[in-house]
């Protein structure tokens, strides 16, 4: 009990502020001393870049100030474990595609390497593969990964009295965690489920900014994070803005190219001629 008390007088709180924290475990993370996990991101981001996205994200669910529903957790974890499987089991087969000389940047139909099938009746198997692969495979695993995200980011909040900055070790981490989350929304072709989860933490933020809480410095590299991405994915659909070759692979508003795709279009002839 005392050292509640000297928390409390540390942090400028009334017993009028601390009954409106709401549940048991908010009040007590108002009263834990901010702490950015510095170790725990540049793992994070780390194994990220070199593993693939999701391998961490058990960790990340165990260090969230806020516990999850385990429900939850369990339907995460079993759909994007199946969500994986699908597509790199679609992904085994694409490399593959890729060596023979398959085009990303042109459509399934539209490869030469495609229309040489026979029996043409194979193309409508690839395209079933290419849905499973980069429609329903890479749904099932990215929509669990940013509710865990989302759901850790809710845990992230602290009183403004005790608000800190983000440490000089977050700001050298903010660049290749933002440039990875740019890849995953241009390469995996996610950006709906990634602007709902950056619109839900701003929403977020904005209902906890009324009870008197502000991000702390994890929650604050998180939303840093996805606010970098989405300047990047802003500036990229810009400079291809005018690519009419892409235009005809990604029709509509949701005009996303795949970095993959510009390769292929633009840079792989120039790469195969100088390393011959």
């Amino acid at each position: 009990m005392p050292t509640v008390i000297r928390k409390r007088q540390n942090c400028g709180l009334s017993t009028t502020f601390l009954s409106r924290c709401g549940s048991r475990e908010l009040r007590e993370s108002c009263l834990t001393p901010d702490q950015f996990h510095s170790c725990f991101w540049c793992c994070f981001t780390l194994q990220n870049w070199l593993l693939d996205i999701g391998r961490p994200v058990i960790t990340l669910m165990e260090r969230s100030p806020k516990t999850l529903p385990r429900s939850a957790m369990y339907l995460c974890i079993i759909t994007f474990v199946m969500g994986s499987s699908i597509h790199l089991l679609g992904e085994s087969i694409n490399q593959r595609l890729l060596i023979s000389g398959y085009q990303t940047h042109l459509t399934l139909r539209e490869n030469p390497i495609i229309k040489s099938i026979t029996p043409h009746t194979l193309i409508d198997s690839f395209e079933l593969l290419q849905y499973y692969d980069e429609s329903l495979g890479l749904c099932m695993w990215y929509v669990p990964l940013f509710l865990i995200l989302f759901l850790y980011f809710t845990g992230c909040f602290t009183i403004v009295k005790a608000e800190k900055k983000m440490p000089v070790s977050a700001w050298i981490l903010l660049g290749p965690s933002g440039l990875y989350y740019w890849y995953l929304v241009t390469e995996g072709q996610i950006f709906i489920p990634f602007i709902f989860t950056f619109f839900a933490m701003m929403a977020t933020v904005l209902h906890q900014k009324r009870k008197g809480f502000l991000p702390d410095s994890n929650g604050l590299f998180l939303l840093y994070s996805f606010s970098i991405s989405l300047f990047l994915v802003s500036v990229w659909v810009a400079c291809l803005w005018n690519d009419k070759v892409l235009r005809k692979k990604y029709p509509g508003v949701m005009y996303i190219p795949e970095p993959w795709a510009l390769y292929t279009l633009h840079l792989r002839d120039k790469h195969t001629t100088l390393t011959d």
